[in-house]
């Protein structure tokens, strides 16, 4: 191989590469959490387990969490998807001892798994229906 043929193999190359990816059904993006087509996604049965167990590295200080609710998974349209939304409302002890007001706080899921939380939920948690939550009063670290 000449050295003009040799640099011609090494520009065009990605050039070759890019479309053979790119053509046909077989370019979709890559995830872990995308719902691979499907509109209606399973329930997430272990649901409260997995919030628990976000919930304790998730909060900075895990103890003494109060006035915890949450409401049973509903779907509601997440990111133009139909997702399972959890909404969970607690309190949580400053470092100076004074609990912040309570927060309303998103879980979405993802083929069933806990998938992120949202801070500001917005409309997935408009009209949710909460229930007391005295597991997550209970964490530890």
């Amino acid at each position: 191989m000449t050295g003009l043929s040799r640099l011609a193999a090494i520009v065009l190359l990605p050039l070759v590469l890019s479309a053979c990816l790119s053509s046909g059904e077989e370019s979709r993006s890559i995830s872990f959490t995308d719902d691979r087509g499907y509109s209606n996604q399973p329930y997430p049965n272990n649901y409260k387990t997995e919030v628990l167990a976000f919930m304790r590295t998730y909060l900075n200080n895990p103890l003494g969490v109060r006035e915890a609710m949450m409401a049973e998974p509903v779907q509601r349209t997440i990111g133009g998807r139909l997702r399972y939304v959890t909404c969970l409302r607690y309190a949580t002890r400053e470092s100076d001892g004074r609990y912040r007001e309570p927060r309303d706080r998103a879980v979405v899921y993802v083929d069933a798994r806990l998938d992120r939380l949202l801070e500001n939920p917005g409309d997935a948690c408009a009209g949710a229906t909460y229930a007391a939550f005295p597991e997550l009063e209970k964490l530890t670290r």
